[in-house]
C-alpha cells in the first residue's frame, strides 16, 4: 500500500510501532522467566526449606563423605546437597517430584562444574531405589523418615545416614553434633551407620548363640554344655562387639559368619544356623 499523505504515512508508522511494542510486550510475558524456588513453597510430600550452607557442610563432614561414595538425597530441592558432595569427588543422585526443582538443580550442577559427578531426576522418594547409596543426606520430617526406615535399614551394612535436625523414630543415632558457628535453627545434625543384620541363631563353638537385634544393639544367650550365658552387644556397620557372659569379643560379620576376636587373643568364628 503506497501512502501519498505525509499524516496518512505518520498515522500508519505510529500504529505499525504501537501494535509492534504492544505484540512485543506480550510475546515476552509468554517467554518462561527463569524458576526461582520459595522458601516454604508445598512440595508432594514435604514443604520446601534448604539446608543451610553451613549445615550442608557439616553433614557432609559428619558422613565423611569423600570420592569413593555414591551419595543420595531424597527430596532434592534445588541439589545442594548433592551438588557439595560432588565437589568432594563423591558420585550422587537426587531424587525430587517438582520438575523445576529438577530443572534448576541441573542447571547449578552446570554452574558448579559437577554435572558429570551430580545428577537429578523426578520422581517419588518412596518410590526412588538407594540401595546403592553409600551415604543418605537428608532434610525430611520425621514423619517421611518413618515412612522410609526399611529401605534405609536394608542399605549395605556401613552405608551412613545424615539427617539435617530431624531423628528417626526408634533407631538412635550413632553420632550428633550440632554447628559450632552463630545458628538459629538447623542446628543439630544426626549420623546413623546402616548395622550388619544378624539376629537369629548361630554356631559358636560346642554351643548356640541365639541373638536378638534392635537396630545396632543386640541381646541373647548362649547355650552350651547344659549352661547358658547371657550375652549383649553393638553393631557399628559390620564391626561388632559382643560379651559372652565375661569373655568380650570383637570382630566383623559377613554374609553367615561372625569372625571374632576375644580380649585374650582367641579366635573363633559363629556360622549362622537359621538360613
Amino acid at each position: 500500500m503506497l501512502l501519498r499523505s505525509p499524516i496518512r504515512a505518520s498515522l500508519f508508522v505510529t500504529l505499525v510501532l504501537t501494535f509492534g511494542v504492544a505484540f512485543g510486550a506480550v510475546f515476552a510475558a509468554g517467554q518462561e522467566t527463569p524458576f526461582q524456588p520459595e522458601v516454604g513453597q508445598p512440595g508432594k510430600d514435604v514443604v520446601w526449606v534448604p539446608t543451610p550452607e553451613p549445615m550442608v557442610e557439616k553433614m557432609l563432614d559428619l558422613a565423611k563423605v569423600g570420592p569413593r561414595d555414591y551419595v543420595i538425597d531424597l527430596g532434592s530441592g534445588d541439589g545442594r546437597n548433592v551438588i557439595a558432595a560432588a565437589r568432594r569427588g563423591a558420585r550422587g543422585l537426587g531424587v525430587e517430584y517438582n520438575p523445576d526443582m529438577v530443572a534448576l538443580s541441573r542447571r547449578k550442577a552446570d554452574e558448579a562444574g559437577v554435572n558429570r559427578r551430580a545428577r537429578f531426576e523426578r520422581g517419588d522418594m518412596f518410590q526412588a531405589d538407594i540401595s546403592k547409596a553409600t551415604v543418605m543426606a537428608l532434610f525430611l520430617l520425621p514423619s517421611n523418615l518413618r515412612q522410609l526406615r526399611p529401605k534405609l535399614l536394608a542399605l549395605a551394612p556401613g552405608s551412613r545416614i545424615v539427617s539435617n535436625t530431624f531423628l528417626i523414630e526408634g533407631w538412635p543415632p550413632d553420632v550428633s553434633d550440632s554447628l559450632d558457628v552463630a545458628c538459629e535453627m538447623w542446628c543439630d545434625v544426626y549420623l546413623w551407620i546402616v548395622p550388619a543384620q544378624i539376629g537369629g541363631r548361630w554356631r559358636f563353638g560346642d554351643g548356640e548363640l541365639s541373638l536378638t537385634q534392635e537396630y545396632q544393639k543386640v541381646s541373647g544367650t548362649l547355650t552350651a554344655r547344659g549352661t547358658s550365658s547371657v550375652v549383649s552387644g553393638t553393631l557399628r556397620g559390620a564391626e561388632i562387639e559382643l560379651t559372652i557372659g565375661t569373655q568380650v569379643w570383637r570382630g566383623r560379620a559377613s554374609a553367615g559368619s561372625l569372625t571374632l576376636t576375644g580380649a585374650d587373643g582367641q579366635r573363633a568364628t559363629a556360622r549362622r544356623l537359621d538360613r
